[in-house]
């Protein structure tokens, strides 16, 4: 009897939605927007808060520890599913701690290389690192993210021998690479083309099975010369497991009306990704069947978190 006040009262305060990873990237975009739009919504404030680190797992890790009464929320990625798989222990349960609330989009991955390196497409990257074995690298914004997962996979499905360069963040990631320091990275579609746009980062394919309507004139990666491979980056959001039934129900009311919108369906859209706005339960059964889908990739990679 006791949730029934605190779910007709909901909420009674500010929410706080974490972030795991710095500003500026997908995640933390797509939050602001979502974020905005629910505290018109909701009533109250939803604060943005960014805790980057450990590939998503600190933030991830407050948000599985606070109070089940949805004052506090997050905005995960794919890494959420990849983690298992690469720490030989969280402090959490990826599935049992968290209850989902929606999958708010998914969307294609680009790869972008530095426009100093001396290559105009996939198979020409192929080449120049296949004959420059172990001093080729790239980048991603997180060990287990989807960046870094595509990137894996380019590995083992080519052969080459490349070494993957973490950041703190899509952001610091980005920099890195328009400062050389790194190679080539499987970067957001919305912080990629945008670097592409500003003729600091030249882009290469999309990692979907189909081209891009934002970019079409883009090839996928399978049109450029890798047949099979397709990564799909997700987000979506989920609160600590126990929140009660009726405020996850109002959170996904209120998030699918937030997608049904025209001007954020236009802005996700425009930023190369698919409104999902699925269930919690299509949701929570996407959870368990992504982390069994990367776990055999993992293992293969020997990629390993501390």
């Amino acid at each position: 009897m006791a949730a029934k006040p605190v779910a007709s009262n909901y909420p009674a305060k500010p929410i706080r939605l974490i972030v795991p990873q710095p500003p500026s990237g997908t995640v933390d975009m797509l939050a602001r927007m979502i974020g905005g739009k629910l505290t018109g919504a909701l009533g109250q404030q939803v604060v943005i808060d960014n805790r980057a680190g450990a590939s998503g797992t600190i933030g991830s890790d407050i948000v599985a520890k606070a109070p089940a009464d949805g004052h506090t929320l997050l905005m995960t990625m794919t890494s959420h599913t990849t983690t298992p798989s690469m720490y030989a222990k969280l402090p959490y349960d990826a599935i049992r701690d968290f209850v989902p609330v929606s999958m708010v989009t998914s969307a294609a991955l680009i790869l972008v290389v530095n426009p100093a390196l001396p290559v105009q497409n996939v198979k020409e990257l192929m080449a120049y690192a296949a004959a420059r074995p172990d001093r080729v690298h790239f980048t991603s914004a997180a060990i287990g993210s989807g960046g870094h997962l595509a990137g894996e996979l380019f590995k083992t499905m080519t052969g080459l021998k490349v070494t993957h360069v973490p950041y703190r963040g899509m952001g610091p990631a980005l920099i890195a690479l328009i400062a050389n320091e790194v190679q080539y990275s499987f970067a957001g579609l919305l912080p990629g083309q945008a670097q592409v746009k500003a003729n600091r980062l030249r882009a290469l394919g999309v990692t979907s099975a189909k081209r891009s309507p934002l970019i079409p004139d883009l090839p996928t990666i399978i049109e450029a010369g890798l047949p099979g491979f397709e990564v799909i980056g997700w987000y979506g959001v989920l609160a600590p497991a126990g929140t009660p039934p009726a405020i996850v129900d109002r959170l996904h009311a209120e998030i699918i009306k937030i997608l049904a919108q025209r001007d954020i369906r236009d802005r996700i859209a425009g930023d190369g990704a698919e409104v999902v706005g699925d269930t919690p339960a299509q949701f929570a059964a996407f959870l368990k069947t992504d982390i069994a889908r990367w776990a055999p990739l993992i293992k293969q990679s020997g990629a390993k978190l501390e």
